[in-house]
């Protein structure tokens, strides 16, 4: 039986394409989460007034892979100590952000993402949040494997 993920972590392309590459990731989908705007487009959310963020979803199979190893995997994919910016694009759209599905994935993401903290790793500390997963908006087609589209790995500068 598959679970779902949902994390934000800034531009959804780049995040999606990293995590269709996992091995226990059965699809990837790009969208909009945890704002109040119903059926959001792209140009509603670019405004950074529908509160929410742009997001992967992910179906996957804990029996080839943990949702703590897909989190592990959500802290290499961005700067979770910006708020509301990731590389050249800034606003609440491109906030971090785990949206747990259950409360053992809020334990998980809560648990990792103090450890992250403590870590070391990073200069400042962690902003993510970690907050319900609400309804999933699915972003237009033209965004859905958009890298993978245009044969290109990363959208990374």
């Amino acid at each position: 039986m598959s679970e779902q993920a949902t994390f934000g972590a800034g531009c959804f392309w780049g995040v999606e394409a990293a995590f269709a590459q996992l091995p226990g990731v059965i699809s990837t989908a790009v969208g909009y989460m945890g704002g109040t705007t119903e059926r959001p487009t792209y140009e509603d959310v670019c405004t950074d007034t529908t509160g929410h963020a742009e997001v992967v979803q992910i179906e996957f199979d804990p029996e080839q892979i943990s949702y703590t190893a897909l989190v592990e995997k959500f802290w290499s994919l961005h700067d979770p100590t910006t708020v509301n910016r990731q590389g050249p694009d800034f606003g609440s759209q491109y906030r971090s952000a785990i949206f747990y599905h259950s409360g053992e994935q809020r334990e998980q993401a809560e648990a990792s993402r103090a450890a992250a903290d403590a870590s070391g790793r990073w200069p400042r500390p962690i902003v993510t949040e970690v907050t319900p997963a609400g309804t999933f908006w699915r972003a237009e087609e033209y965004h859905q494997q958009y890298l993978a589209k245009r044969g290109m790995g990363s959208c990374h500068l």
